[in-house]
């Protein structure tokens, strides 16, 4: 299975501030129009967390499987690669970590969203799956888009607009343009620093 140390590298904790920024940067927004809940913010950051966390266990095992992780890399050794963790146990670990994102991503969209608005829970729903799949499909399994040049629109728009409108949504209820201009700052930078992050 791996030892605790070569898990807790694998899930790459140095990413997890940037990726709760757009999670913060939504939730101040409330805040500065009154709206912030404390229990909305504390599940979409626990959330967030467990996504990312996927997204990376993700990452170094479609690499690896992949080829884009070898003996030639340079950075740190990923554990697929290095054979601190295998293949198996590495995907056991991805399917823990996208249960728990959509366990809690459940739990927050009951907290938010009244079961009377069915439209909308549906479409948050559905918005929570597709960044289940999206984590796991930008380097792993079957024709990854990450290789394909997608990954900064994916990580644009799931770390940008999603993340900062969809939060901002969740606590308020109500969108406003003015938050267009946060959540294109929060995507842009985020696609600034993937890169870096991927190999450090």
């Amino acid at each position: 299975m791996g030892s605790a140390k070569a898990w807790v590298s694998a899930f790459r904790l140095r990413t997890l501030p940037l990726a709760l920024s757009s999670i913060i940067m939504g939730s101040f927004l409330a805040a500065k129009d009154g709206s912030f809940k404390l229990i909305i913010c504390l599940l979409a950051i626990l959330t967030t967390i467990f996504l990312q966390v996927l997204s990376n266990l993700a990452n170094d095992y479609g690499d690896s499987q992949n080829g884009a992780d070898s003996v030639f890399r340079k950075g740190p050794q990923r554990a697929v690669q290095s054979g601190k963790i295998s293949p198996e146990a590495m995907k056991k670990g991805m399917y823990i970590f996208g249960t728990l994102s959509l366990v809690t991503g459940i739990i927050l969209l009951v907290n938010a969203i009244s079961f009377s608005a069915f439209g909308t829970f549906g479409f948050f729903m559905i918005l929570g799956i597709l960044s289940i799949v999206a984590a796991i499909k930008y380097t792993a399994g079957k024709n990854p888009y990450g290789y394909a040049g997608l990954g900064d629109i994916s990580v644009f728009l799931f770390f940008g607009l999603v993340g900062v409108g969809g939060c901002y949504y969740l606590h308020t209820h109500t969108l406003d343009y003015r938050i267009l201009l946060p959540a294109f700052a929060c995507g842009f930078f985020f696609c600034s620093r993937i890169k870096y992050q991927q190999h450090s």
